[in-house]
């Protein structure tokens, strides 16, 4: 797994979104990674919040065509974040903080695919709190990640 990780990094790509100084290098993938946040996250606790009962006015089925968004959205994150880790592999996936924001990305799609399965079901209340909760944390353990040795004092 180094070796790849190694070989990605000293990729064409990675090097040049590393070390250009374009606007179109790191900063364009990094607001392209924000943008997809915003979607998929933003979708998501809307739908959350109306399966919890806020916005009563509004029906929950109204809120389908979200679960498109949060899908663009996540690809998008998920096309933007793989090169946005080209810029440092080595090292962000040896970062114990980088390991705990995939698992609950890769928990939170799984509420999301049950979510927008079981909607209607007695079940949805607690997928929406539990969606929630993994997505604040994910973005949380994403901005920490800029401070690696904040927790694990590495």
């Amino acid at each position: 797994m180094t070796a790849f990780l190694t070989a990605f990094e000293n990729s064409g790509l990675s090097t040049w979104l590393r070390e250009s100084n374009s606007i179109w290098a790191y900063p364009t993938v990094l607001t392209l990674h924000t943008i997809g946040l915003a979607l998929l996250v933003g979708a998501n606790a809307a739908l959350d919040l109306r399966v919890l009962g806020v916005g009563r006015a509004i029906a929950v089925t109204d809120l389908h065509p979200l679960v498109r968004w949060m899908w663009i959205g996540f690809w998008v994150n998920a096309v933007s974040g793989v090169v946005l880790l080209g810029a440092d592999a080595t090292t962000k996936a040896a970062a114990p903080m980088f390991v705990i924001k995939m698992g609950l990305v890769v928990a939170g799609v799984a509420v999301v695919r049950a979510l927008d399965r079981r909607v209607f079901g007695p079940a949805a209340r607690s997928l929406a709190l539990a969606s929630l909760a993994i997505w604040i944390v994910a973005i949380a353990a994403g901005r920490l990640m800029a401070y690696p040795g904040l927790f694990f004092g590495i």
